[in-house]
């Protein structure tokens, strides 16, 4: 934005500052007076005892370098310096023009007024520094001149660097009829310093589109200057009218901050910032926050059409992340995405994925490598909405490890690797009871775990490898669960067993077909890949009394795995054009895999199965996962996920996605998922905690980008409800276009988020950009 301005305002001035630059050339080839300058008109007069030179008829006058002025009537008045010039005015150097019906100016310093002037200037935008170190600003220009019409009833020209453009304005749009002109009653230009509209209105082929009653731009020669940005128009059926400004601040070259300010007509307004810092070498950062002060309003909740009154409220946002380089072979990275309340959150936000994000986290860490060994410490605060008052909270605060990767050890073929890891892992869920209290159970403990493993490859046979791995680990709880009440009681306990893995990998059929043109491919294989892997964990006697937090935790002792499975996959090797050499691709893989347990209970805490931890019954069986992938093209793709249910022989889960690509202008992805039900399992046969959802984004454009749209929606099928649904379109002429966007969000029965609809608008001008709204919109448009 600020490149742009710079750029823009620069063009008005252009005439009459290039003029202004001939004003003191050096002495030795400056002339002394108007007389001694090369001119020729029709005829010449001179008066006032030959002080005062009257030029008649085609005037043309040198000014010095490169500058000219041409018209049909010059005096010159040598008392005071002063020139005034009529008819077919037209000032030129270079290929900037600057035409007038008249003019008045003083021979000597340049200063004078214009009247009824227009021209043209082609303009180099200042090339955006790509030095290590330096933030990239928001780039509103291109690095290609930019041709700016520029017109105004009266141009004064105040001081070297200094204009009022009085009824006037300007546009990239040059043409006989421009598409856009910023118009002002008012403008200030102060080169090198800052610029001031007054009463400025876009108006687009004739038609005013957007009114601002002062712009404060900055116009100076740097690449990135402080000064307000473009303000922005959005609307809203919870917060009704939106209009947005910020202030841009140029800090130094490795720096700036912006600070933006919103209001909407229903709620209130809100006020943000944004700081970026690049250090180089790996230093860099960002942070953004966000204050909204809503008032009480009434509008109709998502469940029915009902008016409903939300209480006023004030909420907060910070995100951010940065990444630092530190001495000693040492990097720290940090994080954070924090708000204060998942209504706002919700409801604010224009895009699907910050609509529907539940999760507030608070993170970093620092890590090292030193030869052989990994150091690292991570803080890791998570929390999980489920509504206003039901959350879960994880992470760890902080968490240590140490590890020595694997290597050879004593030059044989077996590897050594050993980890160790301290943690105080968080764990706080709260809930609400019959009585809708806030019921807060708080499992937080410190975890000690060590675990050398050694690991020994057969890898003779192509067709046949295993891999095999001995481990032990140790690990020291803080807190226990009492097996009786099942709550988390402050008695410490230890668990130590031994692990012995193998996974095998055939042996590998294949088979190879040759398809000689086809137009499709030389050749198609077909491989066929058996897995096996069996793994034996030893007695963990205190299973019962151990708090499962993560995956580490939910290791069941005494117990056998054996994984088995079958891959399927096809590849193809195509020809290439230009005589290149065939390429081989994966096209096509199914692969079906399930788990046998000797102890039923480890059937719960597999964490391969993502049905495992919905409360499912214990069992000998996983349930079978499938998965398909096809790749037919480049245009094309697809995958399913599956997992059916052994016992009873019916499907749990299955999802299905798709994607079309044609030519890089139409874009279309397909989803499907489904959680079945299931009467005799627990977990499933709930009909209340399914889900069924069909969701859908197709993007398309023509080859010149002219036309184009984005259409998205969510659907679902099991409540027969459109959760949310996004239109775009733009449409670009030659040198301006509009884009717009509307948004319908319901996130269905149950939620006390209100249902929403939105719009929003945004412009691209020819050689400046585009403008739309801050916080998300528009999106994915291209333009």
């Amino acid at each position: 934005m600020k490149t742009f301005v710079q750029a823009v305002i620069c063009s008005i001035a252009i005439g009459p500052s290039q003029f202004a630059a001939a004003q003191t050339p050096p002495a030795s080839t400056q002339p002394s007076s108007i007389q001694d300058r090369p001119s020729s008109s029709d005829r010449r007069e001179l008066t006032n005892d030959q002080k005062d030179i009257h030029f008649i008829g085609h005037v043309e006058l040198d000014l010095g370098n490169d500058a000219k002025v041409f018209a049909d009537d010059v005096v010159v008045y040598g008392d005071d310096n002063r020139a005034v010039a009529t008819g077919h005015v037209l000032f030129a150097q270079g290929e900037n023009r600057l035409s007038a019906e008249r003019a008045e100016f003083n021979t000597e310093t340049r200063l004078g007024t214009f009247f009824n002037a227009w021209g043209i200037a082609a303009v180099q935008p200042p090339r955006q520094q790509t030095r290590p170190g330096q933030i990239a600003a928001p780039q509103m220009s291109t690095n290609q001149p930019t041709t700016v019409y520029f017109f105004g009833d009266k141009i004064d020209k105040l001081g070297a660097k200094k204009y009022r453009i009085t009824n006037g304005g300007f546009s990239t749009c040059v043409q006989p009829t421009p598409r856009w002109d910023l118009h002002a009653d008012t403008v200030i230009l102060n080169l090198d310093h800052y610029t001031v509209l007054k009463q400025a209105v876009l108006a687009v082929k004739g038609v005013p589109m957007l009114y601002v009653p002062l712009m404060y731009y900055p116009t100076k020669s740097e690449n990135r200057a402080t000064g307000f940005l473009l303000p922005t128009y959005g609307q809203s059926t919870i917060r009704g009218h939106q209009i947005s400004n910020a202030f841009f601040w140029a800090i130094d070259r490795s720096q700036d901050a912006t600070i933006l300010h919103d209001w909407f007509s229903k709620v209130g307004q809100g006020v943000g910032g944004e700081y970026r810092y690049n250090w180089g070498g790996g230093s860099d950062g960002n942070v953004r926050t966000y204050l909204l002060n809503q008032h009480e309003a009434t509008y109709g909740t998502s469940t029915s059409g009902t008016p409903t009154t939300q209480p006023g409220s004030r909420s907060y946002e910070i995100s951010g992340s940065a990444n630092q380089l530190l001495p000693g072979n040492l990097h720290a990275r940090a994080r954070v995405d924090y708000w204060s309340s998942i209504e706002t959150m919700q409801t604010f936000h224009t895009n699907i994925y910050d609509a529907s994000r539940n999760q507030r986290t608070v993170g970093g860490n620092v890590i090292g490598g030193w030869g052989t060994y990994t150091l690292s410490g991570t803080l890791d605060h998570s929390e999980y909405f489920y509504s206003k008052t039901q959350s879960i909270l994880n992470g760890g605060w902080p968490r240590v490890a140490l590890t020595r990767n694997e290597r050879p050890l004593l030059g044989s073929p077996l590897y050594f690797s050993v980890g160790t890891e301290f943690a105080h892992l968080l764990s706080d869920s709260k809930t609400t009871d019959a009585n809708g209290g806030v019921v807060d159970t708080n499992s937080s403990l410190s975890r000690y775990d060590f675990n050398p493993q050694l690991r020994y490859p057969f890898k003779k046979w192509q067709w046949f490898t295993v891999n095999s791995t001995v481990s032990w680990r140790d690990t020291y709880y803080s807190r226990s669960r009492d097996p009786v009440s099942g709550k988390v009681v402050d008695d410490d306990v230890n668990r130590r067993f031994f692990s012995l893995q193998s996974q095998l990998v055939g042996p590998v059929v294949s088979r190879i077909w040759n398809t000689p043109d086809n137009g499709y491919a030389e050749k198609f294989k077909h491989s066929v890949e058996p897995v096996l892997g069996i793994t034996r964990t030893s007695a963990v006697d205190n299973f019962d009394r151990i708090v499962r937090l993560d995956g580490t935790d939910g290791i069941v002792g005494g117990t056998t795995y054996v994984n088995y499975g079958l891959n399927n996959r096809i590849y193809a090797k195509r020809p290439t054009t230009a005589g290149g050499l065939s390429t081989a691709r994966e096209i096509a893989s199914v692969e079906l895999s399930q788990t046998y347990y000797t102890n039923e209970s480890a059937a719960q805490y597999d964490p391969r199965y993502s049905t495992t931890f919905t409360g499912t019954e214990p069992s000998h069986y996983s349930p079978f996962a499938l998965s398909v992938r096809v790749l037919p093209t480049d245009e094309v793709n697809a995958t399913v996920r599956a997992e059916f249910d052994s016992k009873y022989k019916s499907l749990r889960t299955i999802s299905a996605s798709g994607t079309y690509s044609w030519t890089g202008r139409v874009q279309t992805t397909v989803g499907w998922s489904k959680k079945a039900f299931i009467e005799q399992l627990a977990g499933f046969n709930n009909k209340n905690f399914l889900d069924h959802y069909v969701n859908t984004s197709t993007n398309m454009h023509t080859r010149d980008n002219r036309f184009g749209g984005i259409y998205a929606f969510n659907f679902d099928v099991l409540r027969s409800s459109l959760l949310n649904q996004r239109m775009s379109g733009f449409y670009n002429a030659q040198c301006c276009g509009i884009a717009f966007e509307y948004q319908t969000y319901n996130f269905g029965v149950g939620s006390t988020i209100p249902a929403d609809h939105r719009f929003f608008v945004s412009f691209t001008l020819a050689g400046l950009g585009n403008f739309s709204p801050f916080n998300g919109a528009l999106s994915g448009v291209p333009r």
